[in-house]
């Protein structure tokens, strides 16, 4: 059994703070033809003190109308929505909503109220809840969406108020241990038509880039960009918690408005090196740096050395001096390396908690964690290896603030400003440019997002397979090695191996979904335990040189770093498929180059039309001068076969 701790949350005024299950609110919206999409039901209602069917929003989910109803659901019958909403009420921890949209003809609804005048009605049902249950959650709320729409009066809401019930009942925290979580996630689909570019987007996200997945319907969205994440050891389960902390776009105004007639003083983060060791820089769940007057939300509420504007602007450590971290104007997007870090890696050394004040903090400190709620047990921030017994023990990181494994698992990624919006609303746009926002996982299904290619550093077109990188040094950082292609063909390889049989199709442990996830946290394992190795520069040179180099300037990796993780010493510290090169990898580095590089392209579409040219050339002259002509073409497509049949297609 995994030992769990959760602070308790805090309330804040005019939050009904009553014991709740893991779901929060179950909501009907629905699109008004003159008010466009609108709350139409709650249960609980959103708002403290509203009926049902009130249709205000509290500001920080002023969103949510949008993001439980798409942009052009119209197109389609039925459509599923994942988003992350951003907590509230004193809560530390994103909200994760499910919603499942449907349309009806207006004319077979049995009561047809007044404001009805469209021939089609769409209404979404979402959920709304504290645990990442995407899979599970669609499973119960797709039926119960389809018995809602069959009574054909949507004044019928006690199914809703049941669902609701049945699903804090039956729902617990403890199914975030099993399998259950990754319900409809599956890799193995992913890796068929990703192939070996999966693990570049596997190394995108690790290096904190701004990803765009660009796709429609939805549910195909939701579906790849969060497969992707449960690639990442324990992040589905416990590492989105602070995935979602972002300002409505009216704050963010007021706030650029300040910005812009305030002293140069405020494009710095002061942070002094008392701070830092008592307050781990605030980064507990939901803590969040502030940026001059662009504080993100529940900041105040929650980080101590925030308490006045004066103490932000020019907190001083014990020496006297101030330290601030510079966050540029505005983001590069045609640089390689991040522009905006939210961790020095010098404050993490200089902080004072050396290695045995770590695992026996102060008790000035101790006091302050436990009045944010932390318990005592939960306090060392190093991980002890754990006995050998098939239990996994999470433990509260300090710094990252998400509940960690005996090796720092999940990376604290989407932490500090990055992002993780399976899918954004229009009305979200603005989020992509924030100062506030230092990247982002995002998925969209308006054409603007990804016609603005400046606003992000790689857009992945899930439809073709295609992933646009748009700076070219992040395209060499992003290379495979040769071991890197090893690993993704042997992925290709098993995934593709007997998947024509429907009988044993997904069946087997090699080449399963729970098989993938294994090889990327072997993969994971093997490049944290080469990074804490004396002399690892042949070793990390599998990984590539520029990569990891790139990586340790990455916040999850300071993190990371800035933590003691004794289990890793048991891992083996290379490449899983480091090697000798051979004829194959000639064969591979080959095969990558031809369907990578614009020159290949152009070079196999010559072929593939000659080869075309060919056959019908070989058909208009006869039979007899024919057949040789078929041998020649025979001859040119298993030579070029051998280029393609491997790595088809590799990160672009």
């Amino acid at each position: 059994a995994r030992a769990r701790r959760h602070p308790p949350a805090r309330p804040s005024p005019g939050c009904s703070m009553e014991k709740r299950g893991p779901v929060l609110h179950i909501v009907v919206v629905g699109f008004h033809h003159k008010k466009g999409c609108q709350v139409e039901f709650s249960y609980p209602p959103l708002k403290p003190g509203e009926g049902h069917d009130s249709h205000s929003l509290p500001e920080e989910w002023k969103y949510l109308p949008f993001l439980a109803l798409p942009d052009g659901a119209h197109n389609y019958q039925e459509d599923t929505v994942f988003f992350h909403l951003p907590p509230r009420c004193g809560d530390r921890t994103t909200v994760y909503g499910v919603s499942c949209y449907r349309q009806i003809e207006a004319k077979a609804l049995k009561v047809r109220q007044a404001d009805i005048t469209r021939e089609t009605v769409q209404k979404s049902v979402c959920v709304l809840s504290q645990l990442p249950l995407y899979g599970l959650l669609q499973a119960k709320l797709q039926l119960i969406t389809h018995a809602y729409f069959e009574e054909k009066d949507f004044s019928q809401i006690s199914i809703l108020k049941e669902l609701y019930d049945h699903m804090n009942s039956s729902l617990g925290s403890t199914l975030l241990e099993g399998s259950q979580v990754y319900l409809g996630l599956s890799p193995r689909d992913l890796v068929l038509h990703f192939r070996h570019k999966v693990l570049i987007l596997f190394k995108l996200i690790l290096l904190e880039k701004k990803v765009l997945f660009y796709i429609s319907p939805v549910n195909r969205l939701v579906g790849a960009l969060m497969t992707v994440l449960s690639l990442f050891p324990g992040m589905i389960e416990h590492g989105l918690s602070d995935c979602s902390h972002y300002r409505p776009r009216k704050s963010i105004s007021e706030d650029a408005g300040l910005q812009e007639n305030t002293p140069r003083l405020d494009d710095y983060v002061s942070v002094s090196a008392a701070d830092a060791s008592d307050t781990n820089l605030g980064m507990g769940k939901g803590g969040r740096q502030m940026t001059g007057n662009n504080s993100l939300e529940g900041q105040k509420a929650n980080v101590p050395f925030s308490q006045s504007e004066k103490t932000c602007n020019g907190a001083q450590s014990s020496s006297g001096t101030v330290q601030r971290l510079k966050v540029p104007p505005h983001a590069s997007p045609a640089s390689s390396e991040s522009d905006w870090e939210t961790l020095d890696p010098s404050i993490l050394e200089e902080s004072g908690l050396k290695e045995g004040e770590r695992e026996n903090p102060p008790s000035e400190q101790a006091k302050n964690l436990l009045s944010k709620g932390v318990s005592s047990e939960g306090l060392p921030i190093t991980v002890q290896p754990q006995a050998n017994t098939g239990h996994t023990v999470l433990v509260q990181g300090l710094v990252s603030g998400l509940e960690e494994d005996q090796y720092g698992m999940p990376l604290a990624i989407f932490t500090k400003g990055y992002l993780c919006l399976p899918y954004m609303a229009l009305q979200q746009h603005h989020l992509l440019s924030d100062v506030t926002v230092r990247g982002f996982v995002a998925g969209a299904t308006n054409i603007l997002f990804r016609q603005q290619k400046h606003l992000s550093d790689a857009i992945v077109e899930i439809e073709d397979a295609h992933v646009q990188i748009h700076d070219p040094e992040l395209r060499k950082i992003l290379n495979p090695t040769t071991a890197d292609l090893r690993f993704s063909d042997y992925l290709v390889k098993h995934v593709t191996e007997n998947r024509d049989d429907v009988f044993l199709d997904g069946t087997g442990w090699e080449g399963g979904d729970e098989w993938i996830r294994a090889q990327f946290s072997a993969y994971l394992h093997a490049l944290l335990a080469a990074v804490l190795q004396p002399d690892n520069e042949k070793t990390l040179s599998d990984f590539g040189t520029t990569f990891v180099a790139a990586w340790k300037n990455t916040h999850n990796y300071r993190v990371w770093n800035s933590n003691k993780h004794p289990a890793l010493a048991e891992v083996n510290s290379s490449h899983p498929f480091q090697g000798q090169y051979s004829v194959s990898d000639v064969k591979l580095r080959l095969s990558h180059s031809v369907q990578n590089s614009e020159r290949g392209k152009k070079i196999g579409n010559v072929m593939v039309s000659t080869s075309r040219n060919v056959v019908q050339t070989g058909r208009a002259v006869g039979q007899s001068v024919g057949g040789a002509f078929t041998s020649a073409k025979s001859a040119m497509s298993s030579w070029f076969s051998t280029f393609t049949q491997s790595p088809q297609s590799l990160g672009d």
